[in-house]
């Protein structure tokens, strides 16, 4: 570290092999894991909590306090896991007293634009490209990619390895493994080449298809579709895993196919 170009606040507990570039400001409060970089004019505020080997690029600005009138000043913060670039210019609130923080995962990418709002949780492997948007309280699952310029409504969850295209506006809820689009957002497949890559096997992309068919090509409303995927689908951590998003959608899922 030992850069005299930067302020780093005495309270602030930095790993001894963290790289810190000139005019970055770190506040007090702050955790930064070992073998982590932040680049120039980066600014890191308190709370938080940033693990180990990641990547924190110029004109970043970590756990400013949320952009929320309800806010008080409230002892929150943000957590950032291992391995996670943030790349130029991201925003990331920390949290409010809805959940206390937020969260991003392990191994994820979050380009040049992006803004993270208080009390997201996202998962691990995350890929957010260009100027994507998360408003307050999102749950984002792991292997969830977001394509340039989506941007997703309060209190929306997104599944696991789920692919959201670039421009989409996400107001409900999007179930795992699918690929959504349209406007308003609709269901266009399985995200059947990202779970190839994962290591999902032709019979798995096969069921999970079978599962969607059910729900979104056959023209049952959910409640039909949920009681036929239970009754006639085997029970597999992935059909149960669809089964229980749907179950517990706060807002509804997003629309299918023939959905006017």
């Amino acid at each position: 570290m030992n850069q005299p170009l930067a302020y780093v606040h005495p309270g602030a507990k930095i790993a001894k092999n963290v790289v810190i570039e000139p005019f970055t400001t770190i506040h007090n409060n702050v955790v930064i894991g070992e073998g982590t970089w932040i680049g120039s004019n980066v600014t890191i505020m308190e709370g938080a909590r940033i693990g180990k080997n990641c990547s924190i690029f110029p004109g970043a600005v970590i756990s400013a306090i949320p952009q929320d009138k309800k806010f008080n000043d409230e002892d929150t913060i943000t957590e950032i896991g291992d391995n996670t670039t943030i790349r130029e210019c991201v925003t990331i609130n920390r949290g409010t007293t809805d959940r206390m923080k937020t969260k991003i995962g392990n191994n994820c990418w979050i380009m040049a634009y992006c803004h993270i709002a208080h009390d997201c949780i996202v998962g691990d492997n995350c890929i957010f490209s260009n100027n994507s948007t998360l408003a307050g309280h999102i749950n984002v699952g792991d292997h969830v990619v977001l394509a340039g310029m989506a941007a997703v409504q309060q209190f929306c969850s997104i599944g696991n390895h789920a692919f959201v295209t670039g421009g989409s506006l996400v107001r409900k809820d999007v179930p795992p493994f699918v690929k959504a689009a349209r406007e308003p957002l609709s269901y266009v497949g399985i995200n059947s080449i990202g779970l190839r890559r994962r290591g999902f096997s032709t019979e798995k992309i096969r069921e999970i298809q079978n599962i969607y068919r059910i729900l979104y090509q056959q023209n049952y409303n959910n409640s039909q579709a949920v009681a036929i995927i239970e009754a006639e689908m085997e029970a597999t951590p992935e059909r149960d895993e669809v089964l229980e998003f749907i179950k517990n959608s706060q807002r509804g899922i997003m629309k299918g196919y023939f959905s006017n």
